[in-house]
Formats: structure tokens, sequence, C-alpha cells
């Protein structure tokens, strides 16, 4: 699964761990994620895609093989 979470923390102007303090985990967490080396929880995808008032589709979308 990719993500958009650097481009939208660019947008909004917030750090890995401001994010991250502002969704209740860790700095590396955030940082897994952007790499997409973590594929976060539904409940954290939302708590995310509501952080930059964004429909979580618009935040994390699948990968295609194509």
């Amino acid at each position: 699964m990719k993500n958009n979470i650097k481009v939208e923390r660019a947008i909004h102007n917030l750090t890995q761990a401001k994010l991250a303090e502002l969704i209740g985990v860790s700095r590396q967490t955030i940082n897994a994620m952007e790499l997409n080396k973590y594929v976060p929880s539904t409940v954290l995808a939302l708590k995310i895609a509501e952080i930059f008032k964004k429909d979580v589709n618009q935040i994390f979308f699948l990968e295609t093989s194509d």
C-alpha cells in the first residue's frame, strides 16, 4: 500500500514527530509508513485522514501491477 503522508505533512507544515504526537504513535511509525514499510491499522489510517481533512482513499492507495 502506498500513501501520500509525506506530501500531506509538507502541505500542513507538520513534522513526523508532530504528526506522531497528534495520532498517538512514535515518529518511527510515521517514518515507516512514509517508506511503505508499515501498513497502518484502519483506526490509525482514519486518524491520519482526519488530521489532513481528507478521505482515507486520498491518503492511502493500493499499488497496481499493471
